[in-house]
């Protein structure tokens, strides 16, 4: 596996845990919906992260979070795109879109966009073979269900074998389909279409996706699970977060995707020189 990531020009060395900060540029994310919503706020905070050390920044303009309505391509461009070409200029790391639309990928790369962060790996018609034409990587997410409806009630026999199968499934697709092994990514969706026990289970047992031989994203950030954890509101999460980044980081994640870059990238640097030593 190779170490390098080549995000339209801007290569990312995986040889060590690296650090996704978030840009969410939505009215209704868990955590920071509404915050970032004008190209100005947006601009400012994404610069903040990239001085505090984010290796990417992956803005999303459509909610996720368990029970988001859909919002159509046109919405989801008018939201990105123009943070998109504000930043690119002053952003020397890859700005990743955190889409499923082939419309909004073709949108967020010909804009600046160096990385694909789809939370449906590409089963939207016509998004594998847009990714392909594109030719950026992609990462690939594990969601059972749709957001509306995927915490109602999910259920798995082997949560760490199903979650393993799909994702390899959905990279050999795309292999066939013409895209390179070392542009693809791999995250097990913590959070999506998972109860607190699936999630620990993942967690715990995430060495078996390292073993698949491609990097891993993880996004724990101030996840629901660590509320159900630590009983913790949201925006008390921080504790728990840097945990969960450190533990998945030593397992061998090689992103991790954060709302809190600077202490995470903190945190990071010791699992990086533990890893290091003799």
């Amino acid at each position: 596996m190779s170490s390098a990531l080549d995000c339209a020009g801007k290569p990312v060395d995986l040889s060590r845990p690296r650090v996704m900060g978030i840009l969410n540029v939505t009215p209704d994310s868990f955590s920071d919906g509404g915050r970032f919503i004008g190209a100005t706020a947006a601009l400012e905070h994404a610069l903040a992260m990239v001085e505090a050390g984010a290796d990417f920044i992956d803005i999303g303009g459509e909610s996720t979070r368990p029970g988001a309505e859909p919002v159509s391509a046109e919405v989801e461009i008018g939201r990105v795109v123009p943070v998109i070409e504000a930043l690119g200029p002053h952003c020397p790391v890859p700005i990743s879109i955190d889409t499923s639309k082939p419309a909004v990928m073709r949108a967020a790369v010909a804009a600046g966009a160096g990385l694909i962060n789809d939370v449906r790996a590409l089963r939207e018609p016509g998004a594998v073979e847009t990714a392909v034409e594109l030719g950026v990587p992609v990462c690939l997410m594990h969601m059972q269900g749709e957001p509306r409806t995927m915490q109602a009630a999910p259920a798995y026999k082997d949560v760490v074998a199903e979650v393993r199968d799909f994702l390899l499934g959905r990279a050999a697709a795309c292999e066939a389909a013409g895209m390179p092994r070392e542009g693809i990514l791999l995250d097990p969706g913590f959070g999506f279409g998972k109860a607190l026990a699936h999630n620990l289970s993942l967690l715990r047992h995430l060495d078996v996706l390292i073993a698949t031989g491609y990097p891993v994203l993880v996004g724990l950030s101030r996840k629901s699970m660590l509320g159900q954890l630590t009983g913790l509101p949201v925006e008390q999460r921080l504790a728990p977060s840097l945990a969960a980044a450190v533990l998945a980081a030593r397992a061998g994640a090689r992103v991790i995707r954060v709302h809190d870059v600077g202490e995470t990238v903190a945190a990071l640097a010791l699992v990086a020189a533990m890893m290091e030593a003799d």
